[in-house]
C-alpha cells in the first residue's frame, strides 16, 4: 500500500487543539486541507494560529520560509460540511461522544466519495462502536494522535472489527508520510497507551496511600532514577485529575472492573476537591503565586563505610540481574574511589533463603539487594538477615542522579547509614522509602511491562509497536518491553509474583505471555 496521494484533499472536521493539529502537520506534508467546524470563526483562528506557528518556526530557522507560505497556502476553511466533499481523508476530532460521531460520520457518508477514508481520532470511544451504523464501516478507522499534535511523534491507527486492512495501511502509510511515527492497534480499551500507561499512574498512587514517600520524592525518585520525564503526580497535574481519573474509570469499567485497572480513591478525592491540577492552581502541588516547591527527601550525608564487596555465584538462578547491576554499580563506585573486592567464599552465601538469595553487596554488616518485590522485612525474615537493605531499579546506575532503599524493620540503623554512605559516595543523591513491597521504579516498570505483555498477548498490538507507543506517545526513556528485556523476564515475573503474593490481589497477576517468555528463555526483542 502507500500513502494517501497528495492529489486529493485531507479535511480535518474540528478546529480546536487537536483538530488544529492535525490539520498543521497535513499541510506541512503537503495536503490541501479543508478544515470544518460549527463556528465559523473558530476556523478563522485555528487557521491564523497555525499561520503564526509556522512563522515562529522560520524566526527559530526550523523551517524555511518558503515552505511556511505554502503551507499556509494549502489551508481551506470549510463553510459548510458539503465543502469537504472531494477529500480522500476526513479526520474527526470533534466532542469525545459516541453518539455525536455516529452523527456526524453518518453525515459524512452522503457527501464524500465511497472511496474516502473516514478517520477518527478519538482516545477511548470503540472504533467499532463508531463504524458500527454506517453503510461502508470497513472505511472508518482510528487516528489517534497526541497533544500537541505537531510535536507529538506517535500516531495510533485503530482497527475496528470491520476496518478494512487496506484502509488501515493507508491510513499508517500517510501518518508515516505526516512525519509521524504510526503503530496499529486493535480497538480495544485505551487502544496503546492509555491501557499500557495506567500503572504509572496506579502504582504512583498505591506509593503515596501505603505512605511510601511524599508526591515530590517519589516523582523525582521516578525522574532522576526511572530517567522518565515527569513523575506520575506531576504528569497528572499537568495533564488534569479529572481528565486522567476519568480515562482510568472508562479503562475500568471498559474491562468490566478487571482490579488491574482499579481507580484511586486519592484521586477521586482530589477530583471531588477541584483540586485537578495546574489549570485549577491546585493539585499534587500548589500553583498559585508564592506557593513553595516542594522538596524530595534525601538522606543526611554519611561516612563512607570502610569495607564494601560483592559476589556472582555460579548457578545462582536469581543473579543473572543481581550481578549485572552490582558490575554496574561496582564500576562506579570504584570511579569513585571506592575499594571494593569479590567474596566467593560460601560464607557470602550462609544467609542464602529459599531462593538462593545471594546479596549484590556486602557493606559494614548490611546484606544489600536489588529489589525483587518482597520487602525489606520480609527479605530479610525469609534470609536470616537482620541486616537487609534494598535498592531500586534504575534506568542507567552508571549516570543515575539518585537512589531510592528501603531497609527491614530489623535493620539496625547504623547498617542502613553505611549503605546511604557508601550509595553517597558514589555521587548518588539517597532517598529511603518506607518499606513497602517491589519499591517505586521496580513496582512501576515490571507493572508496565506486565501489561504490555497482555496487550501484544490479546493481538492488541506487536511488541514493537507496544515499545513506540510509549516512548514516542508518552516520552518513556525506554519501552516496556525492552526495559523487561534488560531487567531479565526472570526477575519481572519474580517481582510480580512476589507483589501478587504481598497484597494478594490479582491486580498483580503475571501476564501469560511473560510466564512463556520465562518458560523459554526467551526475549521480546531479539
Amino acid at each position: 500500500m502507500a500513502a494517501l496521494s497528495r492529489e486529493r484533499a485531507v479535511a480535518v472536521i474540528g478546529s480546536g487543539a487537536m483538530g488544529a493539529g492535525i490539520a498543521q502537520v497535513a499541510a506541512v506534508a503537503g495536503y490541501t486541507v479543508c478544515l470544518y467546524d460549527t463556528r465559523p470563526d473558530a476556523v478563522a483562528k485555528a487557521i491564523s494560529d497555525i499561520a503564526a506557528a509556522l512563522n515562529k518556526l522560520v524566526a527559530k530557522q526550523r523551517m524555511d520560509a518558503v515552505a511556511c507560505a505554502a503551507a499556509i497556502a494549502r489551508l481551506r476553511a470549510a463553510v459548510t460540511p458539503a465543502d469537504v466533499a472531494g477529500a480522500g481523508l476526513v479526520v474527526e476530532a470533534i466532542v469525545e461522544n459516541l453518539e455525536a460521531k455516529r452523527a456526524l460520520f453518518a453525515q459524512l457518508e452522503d457527501i464524500v466519495a465511497d472511496d474516502c477514508i473516514l478517520a477518527t481520532n478519538t482516545s477511548s470511544i470503540s472504533v467499532t462502536a463508531i463504524a458500527a451504523g454506517l453503510r461502508v464501516p470497513g472505511r472508518l478507522v482510528g487516528m489517534h494522535f497526541f497533544n500537541p499534535v505537531p510535536l507529538m511523534a506517535l500516531c495510533e491507527v485503530v482497527s475496528g472489527l470491520a476496518t478494512d486492512a487496506a484502509v488501515a495501511q493507508t491510513v499508517y502509510d500517510t501518518a508515516a508520510a505526516w512525519g509521524k511515527n504510526p503503530v496499529h492497534a486493535k480497538s480495544t480499551p485505551g487502544f496503546i497507551v492509555n491501557r499500557v500507561a495506567r500503572p504509572f499512574y496506579a502504582e504512583g498512587w498505591r506509593l503515596l496511600s501505603e505512605q511510601a514517600a511524599d508526591a515530590a520524592t517519589i516523582d523525582a525518585v521516578m525522574r532522576e532514577a526511572g530517567g522518565f520525564r515527569m513523575g506520575p503526580f506531576e504528569l497528572m497535574d499537568l495533564i488534569g485529575h479529572d481528565v486522567n481519573f476519568a480515562v482510568t474509570q472508562s479503562v475500568f469499567n471498559a474491562y468490566f472492573g478487571d482490579p488491574r485497572f482499579t481507580p484511586s480513591v486519592l484521586q477521586q478525592e482530589m477530583v471531588n476537591a477541584g483540586f485537578l491540577g495546574r489549570k485549577a492552581g491546585r493539585g499534587c502541588y500548589r500553583y498559585d503565586d508564592g506557593a513553595a516547591t516542594p522538596q524530595a527527601q534525601s538522606e543526611a550525608p554519611q561516612p563512607k563505610p570502610e569495607y564494601v564487596s560483592y559476589t556472582i555465584e555460579q548457578g545462582m538462578v536469581s543473579h543473572a540481574v543481581g550481578g549485572a547491576v552490582a558490575d554496574a554499580l561496582a564500576t562506579r563506585l570504584r570511579a569513585a574511589g571506592i575499594a571494593i573486592s569479590h567474596r566467593t567464599t560460601p560464607e557470602t552465601i550462609r544467609h542464602a533463603g529459599p531462593h538462593d538469595d545471594a546479596p549484590a553487596f556486602h557493606c559494614s554488616g548490611a546484606a544489600v539487594y536489588l529489589t525483587d518485590g518482597r520487602s525489606a522485612t520480609q527479605r530479610a525474615r525469609d534470609n536470616n538477615h537482620p541486616d537487609t537493605v534494598l535498592f531500586d531499579l534504575a534506568l542507567d546506575y552508571a549516570a543515575a542522579k539518585r537512589i531510592a532503599i528501603a531497609r527491614g524493620d530489623q535493620c539496625a540503623p547504623a547498617a542502613c547509614d553505611a549503605v546511604v554512605g557508601l550509595l553517597q559516595a558514589a555521587g548518588f543523591t539517597v532517598t529511603r522509602l518506607d518499606d513497602v513491597p517491589g519499591m517505586a521504579v521496580m513496582r512501576t516498570v515490571a507493572m508496565l511491562a506486565n501489561e504490555a505483555a497482555d496487550a501484544v498477548n490479546q493481538g492488541v498490538c506487536s511488541a514493537a509497536a507496544a515499545d513506540i507507543a510509549m516512548q514516542k506517545g508518552v516520552n518513556y526513556p525506554r519501552g516496556p518491553l525492552a526495559w523487561a528485556d534488560a531487567i531479565g523476564i526472570e526477575h519481572v515475573v519474580r517481582v510480580l509474583a512476589n507483589l501478587a503474593a504481598s497484597y494478594g490481589e490479582d491486580r498483580y497477576r503475571v501476564s501469560p505471555l511473560l510466564r512463556r517468555k520465562q518458560a523459554g528463555g526467551g526475549r521480546f526483542h531479539e
